[in-house]
C-alpha cells in the first residue's frame, strides 16, 4: 500500500515543477512568501498551556452538565455519587499516567495506534485504527455536536424539546464549521480551542461560587444522610462508572498529537498532571454545588442539570448557563476533531488507511483529507435517532482499547527494555488499569447481556476481511484503482504526502 500512489506523487511533483519552471525555481518563490521553508509535515504549534486547554477542554464537554443524573441514577445516593466522581477521577489520572510514560518512550502521534503498533504489532493496531477512525471517533464527534445543539436549540422553543430536524441541522453546521476551522490552521483551531476552555472553566467557577454560598446558607439537607438507599449490585455501580467515565473520557487526547508538541518529553508529562485532576476537582465540586440546590428526585427529573441550577440560583441571569454549556460542548467538539484528525493521519502513512488520508495540505500545513473524512462520518452519525445507545456500546469497545494499551505498557518493559523512558510509572498502575478496563468490559454484559454487544464485536473483527487482502496481502488491483482516485483527490486538495522527518 506505501507504493499505491508514487505514480501520483511523481506527477504532482512534476506539476509543482513546471508550474514553476523548475524545482529550483519553486524553492526560490516559496523563500520569497515566507523566508524559512517549512518541510510539509505536521508543525510543532502546541505548547503547554495549549496542551492544557486540550485536555481540559476535551473532557469538560457537556458530561458534567448533562450525565450527573446517570451516576446518581445508578449509585442510588447522593453520597457514593460523590465517591464514584472522584473515584474515576483517581482512575483517569492513572490511565494518563501510564499515557505519559508511553508518550514520552514513543514520541509519535496517533495515541494507543502508534503503542499497540509497537507492543503488539501491525494486526492489533489495525484493528484499533479500524474501529476508532470509522466509529468511535466520529460517533463522539457527532454525540458532542448533537448535545451542543441541543442546549444551542432549547432557549428558542420554551416549554417544548426543539424538533429533531432543527438539532441535527445545527449539529451538522457545527462539524462542518469545526472542520473548516481544523483544515485552515492549527493554531487557529488551538486558539479556539483555548477560548472556549477559559469559557467553561469560568462557568464552572460560577456554579461552585453558587453552590458554596448556598451551602453557607445551610442549604446541605441532601448531605445530611447521604448514603441512604444506595446500590449494591456490581454491575448497576459498573454503569454509574461507565457513565462518569464517559464525562471523564478525553484524558488520551493529546498523545494523539505528540509529534506537534513543543518539547513533548517535559509537557506531554505536565499537562496530564495539571489538566486532569484541575477536572477532578471542578466535576466533584460541580456535584456538590448541584445537590446544593436540588434534592435528588429534581436532579433526576431535570432534562439538563446545569441549566436548571442556573434557573434555580442565577436567575434573572439563568441565561449564562446555557450559553456557556453550548460554548462549552462546540470547544469539545472543537478538541475531539483535533485529535481525530490524527489518528486518520498516522493510519493512512502507516499504510493501514487509504494512503490520501496522510496527506498535509501544502499550503496550511494541516491533515486536511483525514479531517475532512472524521467531518463526513460525523454527519453520517448524526441521522440515526438515539444518542444514549451510541455511548453505551461506544464505551465498551474503548475500554478494550484502554486496558490493551495498559497491557502493552506492561508487555514493552520486558521486550523493548532498552527503549528511553523520561518517565516511568510503577508497573502496579499498567496493571490496575488492566483489570479495572477488564471489569469496565465485561460488567455491563454480564449485567444486561444485549445484541448490540454481538454487533460491535462483530464489526471490530470485520476489519480483517479488509486486513487481509489490502494490508497483508497487497492486491494489485486496489492500487490500480486507488492511484487515479488518490491523484485526482490530491489536485481537488491541494496535499501532498508528508516528508520523512526522521
Amino acid at each position: 500500500m506505501h507504493q499505491k500512489t508514487e505514480m501520483g506523487e511523481d506527477s504532482i511533483r512534476k506539476r509543482k515543477e513546471s508550474k514553476n519552471g523548475s524545482t529550483g525555481l519553486s524553492v526560490d518563490s516559496q523563500a520569497e512568501d515566507k523566508q524559512p521553508v517549512k518541510a510539509t509535515v505536521l508543525q510543532k504549534d502546541v505548547g503547554l498551556l495549549s496542551g492544557i486547554c486540550l485536555i481540559v477542554g476535551t473532557m469538560i464537554g457537556s458530561g458534567i452538565f448533562i450525565s450527573p443524573k446517570a451516576v446518581l441514577l445508578y449509585s442510588g445516593a447522593v453520597g457514593p455519587c460523590l465517591l464514584i466522581w472522584a473515584a474515576c477521577g483517581v482512575l483517569a489520572t492513572l490511565g494518563a499516567l501510564c499515557y505519559a510514560e508511553l508518550g514520552t518512550m514513543i514520541t509519535k502521534s496517533g495515541g494507543e495506534y502508534s503503542y499497540l503498533m509497537e507492543a503488539f504489532g501491525s494486526l492489533l493496531a489495525y484493528l484499533y485504527s479500524w474501529t476508532t477512525v470509522m466509529v468511535l471517533k466520529p460517533s463522539a464527534f457527532a454525540i458532542i455536536t448533537l448535545s451542543f445543539a441541543e442546549y444551542a436549540s432549547t432557549p428558542f422553543y420554551p416549554g417544548c424539546t426543539p424538533p429533531l430536524i432543527v438539532t441535527k441541522c445545527l449539529s451538522a453546521a457545527a462539524i462542518f464549521l469545526i472542520v473548516t476551522v481544523n483544515c485552515l490552521s492549527v493554531k487557529l483551531a488551538s486558539y479556539m480551542q483555548n477560548l472556549f476552555t477559559a469559557a467553561k472553566l469560568f462557568i464552572i467557577l460560577v456554579i461552585v461560587v453558587a453552590g458554596i454560598l448556598m451551602l453557607a446558607q445551610g442549604k446541605s439537607k441532601s448531605f445530611s444522610n447521604a448514603f441512604e438507599g444506595s446500590s449494591s449490585s456490581v454491575g448497576t455501580i459498573g454503569l454509574a462508572f461507565y457513565n462518569g467515565l464517559w464525562a471523564y473520557d478525553g484524558w488520551n487526547q493529546l498523545n494523539f498529537i505528540t509529534e506537534e508538541l513543543k518539547d513533548p518529553y517535559r509537557n506531554l508529562p505536565l499537562s496530564i498532571l495539571i489538566g486532569i485532576p484541575l477536572v477532578s476537582v471542578c466535576y466533584v465540586l460541580v456535584n456538590i454545588a448541584y445537590f446544593t440546590v436540588m434534592s435528588t428526585t429534581e436532579l433526576l427529573l431535570s432534562p439538563a442539570v446545569a441549566v436548571t441550577f442556573g434557573d434555580i440560583v442565577l436567575y434573572p441571569l439563568s441565561w449564562i448557563v446555557p450559553l456557556f454549556v453550548v460554548m462549552s460542548t462546540f470547544g469539545s467538539a472543537n478538541g475531539s476533531c483535533f485529535t481525530a484528525g490524527r489518528l486518520a493521519y498516522v493510519s493512512g502513512r502507516e499504510g493501514h488507511m487509504v494512503k490520501i488520508l496522510s496527506y498535509i495540505s501544502l499550503r496550511r500545513y494541516t491533515p486536511s483529507p483525514a479531517l475532512i473524512f472524521n467531518g463526513i462520518l460525523a454527519i453520517f452519525y448524526i441521522i440515526p435517532a438515539d444518542i444514549n445507545t451510541l455511548i453505551n456500546y461506544f464505551s465498551f469497545a474503548q475500554w478494550a482499547f484502554y486496558g490493551l494499551t495498559a497491557l502493552a505498557l506492561i508487555v514493552m518493559r520486558f521486550t523493548r527494555k532498552e527503549l528511553h523512558r523520561p518517565v516511568k510509572v510503577p508497573i502496579v498502575i499498567p496493571g490496575l488499569m488492566v483489570l479495572v478496563s477488564c471489569y469496565l468490559v465485561m460488567a455491563p454484559i454480564i449485567d444486561k447481556p444485549d445484541l448490540e454487544y454481538l454487533y460491535c464485536t462483530i464489526f471490530i473483527f470485520s476489519g480483517l476481511l479488509l486486513y487481509y487482502p489490502f494490508i497483508h496481502l497487497k492486491v494489485n488491483w486496489a492500487r490500480k484503482l486507488m492511484r487515479p482516485i488518490t491523484m485526482h483527490l490530491q489536485l481537488l486538495m491541494e496535499v501532498v504526502p508528508p516528508e520523512k522527518s526522521e
